[in-house]
């Protein structure tokens, strides 16, 4: 087990200005042309499932070198929930796909990581710890060979990987989509890419809520939650798990998956979900404004500026969305 350093460095190319803005515009002609199909929405994670309010509670007596931004003191804020689908469609839940938990910490109020205050911290999670690729060149290809069906993207696997390259990264790729999610409430989720914490630099996690995940729950991952909110309220605990040097805990390789025995994970805070009506006006307001707002992890505090060749090209690519779906 190593200690938490501050030798962490950014790397950034010189030509990713004009990549990343490239990356956008891919994003934003799919996002396009899904929204003609669908209606309005977001370029990824599209379906939204459920929008909930919760409670985020900053714990007493972190280590020193957690005590940065967000996590300097204890304290509670409002938060909403996001849960979606990631795909670029809006299927079935029991198709298989990435699966989002996004967490918008409200009624923070310091100097943001876009160069402007902010009023709110974001968490945007995945159930998976890692990304399939080191950098974004790779995952932009892949997403937008996807986006137009599976013979497109054997295509694309064809002409950049061959024959059997191409086969070997299907087999990969089913099984990352295909892997077994139990559900929202008893998946860990991960940011899969570092953000900065003060002079340290860290990774996020949520661990789940409960330990036992409930039958048929792929049917429909809201109905799922509302069962398991039904027999109390959900508490996350949101972890730190931080670099200690750049062999196994890289900043600018995101498909690296830092090991828990070299850096183990701090519990920083706890999301509390609370009972509540999913299905009355309530509701359905707070389905809409979640549905209208910005979840982006370049909506955070500067402490917390997101890290990595994946973080920076998701600052040009969320912002790009956000516009096209008048959010921005």
């Amino acid at each position: 087990m190593a200690a938490p350093s501050t030798e962490w460095r950014e790397t950034a190319a010189p030509d990713e200005a004009a990549r990343f803005a490239g990356y956008a515009g891919q994003f934003v002609d799919m996002q396009k042309r899904k929204s003609a199909k669908y209606g309005k929405g977001r370029a990824l994670h599209r379906k939204q499932l459920l929008a909930l309010r919760a409670t985020f509670n900053v714990l007493p007596d972190l280590p020193a070198y957690a005590r940065h931004g967000l996590f300097a003191r204890p304290g509670a804020y409002e938060a909403w929930v996001r849960l979606s689908n990631g795909g670029t469609d809006r299927a079935r839940d029991a198709t298989p796909d990435i699966r989002g938990f996004a967490i918008k910490v409200r009624g923070v109020r310091g100097p943001g990581a876009l160069g402007k205050p902010t009023e709110a911290q974001d968490f945007v999670l995945i159930n998976q710890e890692k990304f399939a690729f080191p950098k974004s060149e790779e995952f932009v290809g892949l997403v937008m060979a996807a986006s137009n069906g599976k013979s497109a993207l054997f295509k694309y696997l064809l002409r950049r990987y061959g024959l059997l390259g191409a086969l070997k990264f299907m087999a990969r790729f089913a099984a990352t989509l295909g892997r077994k999610f139990s559900g929202f409430a008893s998946e860990r989720m991960h940011s899969a890419a570092p953000i900065a914490c003060g002079p340290y630099a860290a990774r996020v996690r949520l661990l789940p809520a409960r330990d036992q995940p409930l039958a048929d729950a792929s049917n429909d991952w809201a109905a799922d939650f509302g069962r398991q909110l039904a027999s109390g309220p959900l508490v996350h605990e949101l972890q730190l798990q931080f670099f200690v040097d750049e062999q196994r805990t890289p900043i600018e390789d995101a498909s690296v998956d830092w090991r828990e025995d070299v850096s183990p994970y701090v519990t920083v805070a706890r999301l509390s979900i609370a009972q509540q009506p999913l299905d009355d006006a309530a509701a359905a307001a707070l389905t809409k404004e979640v549905e209208q707002a910005v979840f982006d992890p370049w909506d955070a505090l500067a402490e917390h500026r997101p890290l990595g060749d994946v973080m920076r090209a998701r600052k040009a690519v969320y912002f790009a969305s956000q516009q096209t779906r008048g959010a921005a």
